[in-house]
């Protein structure tokens, strides 16, 4: 499903990659340059791409360890707007710099790419300042509140005593980090935008998770307690302090709990419940409830598909990407002989207990089980796919108590670059109802392999290009790989066999085509909340807490679910036209390479690299 927002509003911006297009600089009518001074053109440029970039993320101390790496990791990052406009600025200059120093038309094909994905973010950061109020700080999906405990507990390394202090370092910044997001907040109330009340509960629930147990009360060890105790006395037991200095250290983790993360979680939960009373119940889109709502849901549309389709273009997709699937379920209610019409179907899928995974830790177990079992199936079979293969390994988890919530979607968290450590695709299990395992297969594929681990984990370990194209994000190339793959998957051996998985698959994608109704239909047509629950359960018969999950999402993340379906139409589009072109020659694996071997990318750029694999074919 989606990819994690692992920081702020302010790193949002400052990460969001894709937005107009390219209009390269300092090109000029002189005479093609040599070989020789194309390869030296672009030897320098790569240099100097990752030369920025290495000072581009030390803005966020966060995203540094997020990769890997120690530096400023006893930091948590500015999320201030003086921070935005700073890193903005920067930005601006960077590319000022890199057009004046730099010959356009003197760099290959791959390095003119790493030149327009660079002014790319730029320009997203600065087409997004107009919206800079637009944004949710704090909602039941996003937020620090959530992703900086999974954060510290999954990501912040510790290795010895030093490592140890930073992770203190960071609890005591804290309060300051919050209160940052919490002034973005509380500016955006002031202009009339606000989450809807749903959001604001989800906040409180789970900020009240992350601060219960100890040491803040008398109930078992809190999340982030736990963690701090365990990585204290993993040092000690390794040897690398002695047990003393350990007790000293967890004494120190304690108080830093209890005076700076609570008091922090404490104001914005006593915030988010003075708001909750003016925000809406069953509310409508952006459209109708943000001052620029329209504008705003505009860009949105822009930045996540990465096309110039319009609302009423994405929503007309949708209407007819749901009647093709709604007559392809037809065909496998016919095939598995149910009787009776469509809607039925769905109830019987719904309410069957043979559908079901027990409701117990049994069958959380079981559930991981079968998607792990899935996942080693296409790892079998990946090799007559792709030639370029993931180094890091993916593992199947349960989404941790404090952020878990009933039918919310599931999601990946990529490993390193050095396979050091794996991808996590997470599950939320709190609700085996909301599981159905007719879908068990398809999202194991979409978020595992050939899915978001095999397109990130590639992107992260690409060698020859800058650093910054192996973490390069786009929604729409993203997702609409992850689509592309639950598709793909159907081609591959031991998938699908039984027809109710093949009919979970199909109810994945319609899922992503209601997404496109019901996106549009809210944001930009003035349908709420409830309206488009109906024209979900009118069309899918995923459970009703996931429905209602899937809908609060779009109410908060504005566009994002119509990038799924229209990157999978692209791409596959794409394979459509290499196969067309090459004919005999057409190669499943040198297409996949392709399409993953550059990184993320917007759909325009993607399209243009896949034309330069066909001519370089036909000359071949």
């Amino acid at each position: 499903m989606r990819r994690p927002v692992l920081a702020c509003s302010a790193l949002a911006l400052a990460l969001a990659l894709a937005a107009c297009s390219p209009q390269p600089g300092n090109s000029t009518a002189a005479a093609a340059p040599s070989a020789e001074e194309v390869r030296n053109e672009s030897q320098r440029a790569n240099a100097w791409f990752d030369a920025q970039y290495e000072e581009w993320m030390r803005f966020s101390p966060v995203m540094l360890t997020f990769y890997g790496s120690k530096e400023l990791n006893d930091q948590l990052d500015d999320a201030s707007e003086d921070g935005m406009n700073k890193r903005l600025a920067w930005l601006e200059a960077s590319v000022a710099k890199m057009e004046a120093d730099f010959n356009y038309d003197h760099l290959d094909d791959d390095t003119k790419l790493s030149w327009d994905l660079w002014k790319r973010q730029y320009e997203d950061a600065r087409d997004g300042m107009a919206f800079l109020r637009n944004g949710y700080p704090f909602d039941q999906m996003n937020g620090m509140h959530s992703m900086l405990p999974t954060f510290l507990i999954n990501f912040h390394q510790v290795e010895d005593e030093q490592d140890y202090e930073a992770y203190l370092s960071r609890l005591g910044q804290v309060p300051r980090f919050f209160d940052q997001l919490l002034d973005n907040a509380r500016a955006s109330a002031a202009d009339g935008i606000r989450p809807p009340r749903f959001a604001f509960e989800g906040v409180i629930d789970q900020s009240r998770k992350v601060v219960s147990g100890a040491p803040f009360d008398s109930g078992a060890d809190s999340a982030l307690w736990a963690d701090l105790q365990r990585k204290a006395d993993a040092l000690a037991e390794g040897g690398t302090i002695t047990a003393e200095r350990a007790a000293e250290l967890k004494q120190q983790a304690r108080t830093a709990l209890v005076e700076h993360v609570k008091p922090a979680y404490d104001a914005l939960i006593a915030w988010s419940e003075q708001e909750q009373a003016n925000a809406l119940v069953n509310p409508a889109g952006v459209g109708t409830t943000h001052p620029n709502g329209a504008d705003y849901y505009a860009y949105q549309l822009k930045q996540n598909t990465t096309t110039a389709m319009t609302a009423d273009e994405i929503h007309q997709l949708g209407l007819d990407e749901v009647a093709r699937l709604r007559g392809e379920m037809e065909a496998i209610k016919d095939t598995v002989g149910f009787e009776g019409d469509l809607q039925a179907f769905f109830e019987f899928i719904n309410t069957d207990p043979q559908f079901k995974y027990p409701n117990t830790d049994a069958g959380r177990q079981a559930y991981i089980d079968d998607a792990t079992a899935a996942i080693d199936n296409i790892k079998q079979v990946l090799p007559q796919y792709f030639g370029i293969l993931p180094k890091a390994d993916l593992v199947v988890r349960r989404v941790e108590p404090f952020r878990e919530q009933d039918g919310a979607a599931q999601h990946y968290y990529p490993g390193l670059a050095d396979g050091s450590r794996p991808g996590i695709y997470y599950a939320h299990l709190s609700d085996m109802d909301a599981m159905p395992k007719t879908e068990m297969e398809v999202i194991a594929y979409h978020e595992g392999l050939p899915g978001h681990h095999m397109q990130i984990s590639i992107a992260q370990e690409l060698q020859g290009i800058p650093v910054f194209r192996t973490r390069y994000n786009s929604t729409a190339y993203a997702e609409g790989w992850g689509l592309y793959s639950e598709w793909l998957a159907k081609e591959m051996p031991g998938t699908y066999e039984d027809p109710y998985s093949d009919y979970g698959r199909l109810m994945s994608e319609m899922w992503r085509a209601i997404r496109l109704v019901v996106d549009t239909g809210m944001h930009a047509k003035g349908w709420t909340q409830q309206q488009a629950l109906d024209y979900f359960r009118e069309n899918g018969s995923i459970p009703q807490a996931a429905m209602e999950s899937e809908i609060q999402r779009y109410l908060i993340m504005p566009g994002q679910a119509t990038a799924y379906k229209v990157g999978m139409i692209r791409i596959q589009a794409l394979r459509r036209k290499a196969e067309a072109e090459l004919g005999e020659r057409f190669d499943i694996k040198g297409f996949h390479d392709t399409i993953l071997g550059g990184g993320a990318m917007p759909l325009d750029l993607l399209e243009r690299r896949v034309d330069q694999w066909i001519e370089r074919q036909k000359a071949a």
